[in-house]
C-alpha cells in the first residue's frame, strides 16, 4: 500500500524530471561507445564496459555530465497510479494531479503524426547504424498515456479527452507498420518504421485496440478482428516452455523478466475487455515459466535473464520486480503478492530512498530514478488492496 510520503513526493508534484539509468549512453561519447559495440562484439565490450563502470560506481550519486529529464511514461504510470488510489479513496487532489500530468502528456506528444502518441523522449542507439531520435513514438510506450486518458475518462467523463484518445487509433493504423499481415495473423512494428518485430509491441498493440473498442463502436469487428490476429502471433511464437524470445525472428535475441510480464499483463488485461481464446492456458504456461526460470526464492526476487546476450553486472532490478508484483496482483496470486512486495521494501528501498538495481556484490545502485524503475514500482503498489 502507498504511504503519504511517496504519494505526495512522487504523484502529487508538477513535475517529474529524472535521472535515469540510461543517462551516461545518451551522452554524445555513449551513443558513439554503443554503436562501436554492436559494430565489433567483442572489441567493444572493452569501452561499454569501462562506461557502465564509471556510471555504476564513481559518477552513480554525483551523475556529472547528466541532466534530469522527462519521460512519458513516468506521466502516464503516475496517472494510473493516482486513478488507483481515487478508486479506494476519492479524494480530488489525486484527480487534480492525474489531469495535470495528462495536459503534460498532451503538451509533449511527439510531433508529426497522424495522432497522439509518445516515445522515450531520448534518442535511443539500439543497432550498429540505427537510433531512434527523441521524437519517435512507439507501440511500448503508447499505450501507458492511453490507459491513463481512458481510465480518468471513465472516471470522469471529460469529453475534451475523446477525441485525443481516438487520435491515437489513428496513429496506430497510419504510422505503425504492418510487418507481416494475413488472414489469421497481424504483425506491427515497434516504431513507425518497418524496424524490427518484437513480441511485447504486439502485446501492446493489442491492449491498445481493446481500449478503443468502446470509442469506436462503428468499427468494433474490425478492431476485434486487428486484436485476434495481433493475439494469434503472439501465441504463435510462445515457445513449448511457455516463455517468449524478445524478438522471434533474430538469432541474436534474449528472454527476459520484465518483457515476459509485458507480454502477460497484456494478454490478462485485454482478455478482461475482449475475451481471447485460450488466454487461461497462455498466461498460466507462460507465468509458470518466468516462477521457474527467474524467482531466486532465498530472495525472492527476479533476476534478469534466462536467455541473455550480453554481460550483465545486475543481481536484481527493480523493473523485473515491479512488473512481477503487477502481474502477480493481475492474476490475483495473493501468496506471491505478499511475498514478493515484502521482499522489494526490505531490498530496494534504503532510508526512504528506492534503488533500481542491485549489483552482483549486492550494493544499492540508481536511487530514485522513476522511468527505471520506480514509477513502475509505484504503480503496481497502488494497485494493492488496502491492508497489503
Amino acid at each position: 500500500m502507498l504511504d503519504e510520503k511517496i504519494i505526495e513526493k512522487y504523484l502529487l508534484t508538477e513535475e517529474l524530471s529524472t535521472y535515469d539509468p540510461y543517462d551516461i549512453w545518451i551522452t554524445d561519447f555513449g551513443k558513439k561507445i554503443k554503436q562501436f559495440y554492436y559494430k565489433h562484439r567483442y572489441f567493444g565490450v572493452i569501452p561499454a564496459g569501462i562506461l557502465a563502470l564509471y556510471d555504476l560506481y564513481p559518477n552513480n550519486s554525483l551523475r556529472l555530465g547528466y541532466k534530469k529529464q522527462e519521460y512519458p511514461i513516468v506521466r502516464g504510470q503516475a496517472v494510473l497510479a493516482l486513478l488507483n488510489l481515487y478508486n479506494k479513496n476519492p479524494n480530488d487532489i489525486y484527480l487534480k494531479y492525474a489531469k495535470k500530468h495528462i495536459n503534460w502528456l498532451l503538451d509533449n506528444s511527439s510531433k508529426g503524426y497522424s495522432g497522439y502518441c509518445w516515445g522515450l523522449n531520448m534518442e535511443w542507439v539500439y543497432s550498429a547504424e540505427d537510433s531512434y531520435d527523441s521524437n519517435i513514438p512507439f507501440s511500448t510506450h503508447t499505450p501507458y498515456p492511453l490507459e491513463a486518458m481512458v481510465k480518468y475518462y471513465e472516471i470522469t467523463e471529460e469529453q475534451n479527452l475523446i477525441e485525443p484518445i481516438q487520435s491515437v487509433f489513428q496513429f496506430f493504423e497510419k504510422d505503425i507498420k504492418i510487418m507481416i499481415g494475413s488472414t489469421d495473423k497481424l504483425i506491427l512494428s515497434y516504431g513507425v518504421e518497418k524496424d524490427r518485430v518484437v513480441v511485447n509491441a504486439n502485446a501492446y498493440a493489442m491492449y491498445c485496440y481493446a481500449l478503443l473498442l468502446k470509442f469506436f463502436p462503428e468499427r468494433e469487428s474490425y478492431i476485434k478482428d486487428k486484436i485476434y490476429r495481433l493475439y494469434n502471433f503472439i501465441t504463435s511464437v510462445q515457445r513449448g516452455d511457455g516463455s517468449w524470445l524478445y524478438s522471434p525472428y533474430e538469432e541474436d535475441t534474449f528472454i527476459d523478466c520484465f518483457h515476459s510480464a509485458f507480454v502477460l499483463k497484456n494478454i490478462v488485461k485485454t482478455d478482461k475487455i475482449i475475451g481471447l481464446d485460450r488466454a487461461n492456458y497462455v498466461v498460466e504456461s507462460g507465468y509458470r515459466y518466468i516462477l521457474n526460470n527467474f524467482l531466486n526464492n532465498e530472495k525472492f526476487l527476479f533476476k534478469r535473464f534466462s536467455k541473455s546476450n550480453r554481460v550483465s553486472i545486475i543481481k536484481f532490478d527493480l523493473y523485473d520486480n515491479a512488473e512481477m508484483l503487477n502481474l502477480a496482483i493481475l492474476l490475483e496470486d495473493s501468496s506471491n503478492v505478499e511475498k514478493l512486495s515484502k521482499s522489494i521494501k526490505s531490498n530496494f528501498i534504503k532510508k526512504e530512498k528506492i534503488a533500481s538495481m542491485i549489483n552482483l556484490f549486492g550494493s544499492l545502485k540508481n536511487f530514485n530514478h522513476l522511468r527505471w524503475a520506480v514509477m513502475p514500482y509505484i504503480h503496481a503498489l497502488s494497485n494493492l488492496k488496502e491492508g497489503k
